[in-house]
């Protein structure tokens, strides 16, 4: 990828790109187009990048004393274990964010450590991360255990909300039925209005109460980037059991933070590690491996799949580790299209490559041109994850990677770019017929993906062929792309 092409934004694009923009965008008009065609042509379908949309979302906090089941109703909520759950005092300490949805709405819901009166020690600064998210937050879910009734706690958490100025949702939790609902009644008392009786633990009245959330919610966060979404980039460590994720990690981490052992499939749950490499912090997530398809798996190997299969989902690159001492088998040519799918940047580590001597090396070379030919775009790095052999080169290609994964053609260049391509090698003709390359745009980002306008179908072998193209011209090493085609007919007179 050339750096002018890298550096140069839409106004200031060389005059030849921006006349071939314009008179293409005016061919347009005499083709049907649909609303959706107009909304993504005028840069409407692309909106915000993912990280500006979440930072944008309106920001709920839960909180509470402790042991009143705000985590539980923050899963309860996001319709999945996210928040560590225990029926003891004081779990959850931090305050975290999750993205949440409800009815069409998409909000950022933030789970708090219990507040508590005169607390000292950790549980002061628990307290005061409370306080810090009522701070950051545009509403509050303010949950009391209905069967115990307010407390002098929960009247000092009141005390707390009333000089916040913030709009607060009463949750009575615990109300598992009709019996108890008259627990909840009680809590008027505490002069936040309406208590909406809920059981966290069973959903019941889990609706009604975010209905009224909603309703005091702004349409956008007054408290934008509170939660920001950027951070430290997001790496998952993945590949079949016993290649050496677990061992990579800890080698990165410089301490033994995940289980190794030479049993294949120690590793059950995605681990998360904050590691500061090449002068940044990086997110790296240890996952389980990969042994076959989901649904032929049982057990803990079903659930570690399913997790696994999040964790990439959440990722922005994958690391795929390969055992360079083995063939490459079908199980590797998995993981890598699992990655592909999800459409994630994509790093390929052969590991244990101290241990091959020269024979096996020439025989994976040709092992790699043979069964991993669609990927010849990732990234590759030879290391060893026992010793720590070459383990600095992941960062280049790890950055790399991420920056094909963000980046955006301007528009003209590209059809620039695509012009040249189809005067100098047409699409072939077919039933008397040639379809022509009309106008093309990048809808988005993360991975990269491209729309053509086209006045016919446009056959899946050229397709290939403008994506090799595309890639010679931009690079994108290390994302996957997508090209789809949009074929538009002339408007009848």
């Amino acid at each position: 990828m050339t750096d002018d092409a890298r550096a140069l934004p839409d106004s200031d694009l060389p005059d030849d790109d921006t006349s071939v923009e314009r008179a293409l965008r005016v061919g347009l008009d005499d083709f049907d187009l649909s609303d959706e065609d107009r909304a993504l042509l005028s840069g409407a379908g692309a909106g915000r990048d993912g990280d500006e949309a979440a930072e944008a979302r309106p920001v709920v906090a839960v909180v509470g004393r402790p042991n009143v089941g705000k985590s539980t109703l923050v899963n309860r909520i996001l319709g999945r274990r996210e928040a560590v759950v225990e029926d003891v005092p004081g779990v959850t300490r931090d305050r975290v964010a999750y993205d949440a949805e409800w009815t069409g709405r998409d909000f950022t819901l933030v789970d708090t450590g219990g507040w508590e009166v005169d607390a000292t020690g950790i549980h002061l600064r628990v307290a005061e991360q409370a306080e810090v998210a009522v701070e950051l937050a545009d509403a509050v879910l303010f949950v009391v255990d209905a069967t115990v009734g307010a407390t002098d706690t929960d009247e000092a958490v009141v005390k707390l909300l009333r000089k916040s100025g913030k709009p607060v949702v009463l949750i009575a939790n615990k109300v598992d039925d009709n019996r108890t609902e008259a627990d909840a009644a009680m809590l008027w008392s505490l002069g936040l209005g309406q208590p909406y009786p809920v059981s966290a633990m069973h959903g019941r009245g889990t609706g009604d109460a975010l209905d009224a959330v909603l309703a005091v919610l702004p349409d956008e966060s007054n408290v934008n980037g509170a939660y920001p979404r950027g951070g430290p980039r997001r790496i998952a460590l993945v590949g079949r059991p016993n290649v050496g994720k677990s061992s990579l990690l800890n080698k990165l981490a410089g301490e033994e933070r995940v289980v190794v052992d030479n049993v294949a499939g120690t590793t059950r749950d995605p681990v998360d590690e904050m590691i500061e490499l090449g002068g940044k912090v990086w997110r790296f997530v240890d996952t389980a491996g990969i042994r076959r398809r989901v649904h032929q798996t049982r057990g803990a190997d079903f659930y570690s799949s399913l997790r696994t299969q999040t964790a990439i989902e959440k990722a922005e690159v994958a690391v795929v580790l390969i055992d360079a001492e083995e063939s490459i088998a079908e199980q590797d040519i998995r993981v890598v299209q699992q990655i592909v799918d999800a459409g994630r940047a994509l790093v390929v580590a052969y590991n244990k490559w101290d241990l091959l001597d020269e024979e096996r090396r020439y025989y994976l070379e040709r092992e790699i041109e043979r069964e991993l030919v669609q990927i010849t775009w990732a990234p590759r790095v030879n290391i060893s994850a026992m010793t720590g052999r070459h383990t600095d080169r992941l960062v280049p290609a790890l950055e790399t990677a991420l920056a094909s994964w963000d980046y955006r053609v301007p528009t003209g260049r590209l059809n620039a770019f695509l012009g040249e391509v189809a005067s100098s090698h047409p699409h072939p003709v077919r039933s008397g017929k040639q379809p022509r390359i009309l106008f093309a745009t990048q809808a988005s980002t993360r991975p990269p993906r491209f729309v053509v306008f086209a006045s016919g179908f446009i056959e899946a072998g050229y397709r290939r062929f403008l994506e090799r193209r595309l890639r010679e011209e931009f690079g994108f090493e290390g994302t996957p792309i997508e090209l789809s085609v949009r074929v538009r007919e002339k408007r009848k007179r």
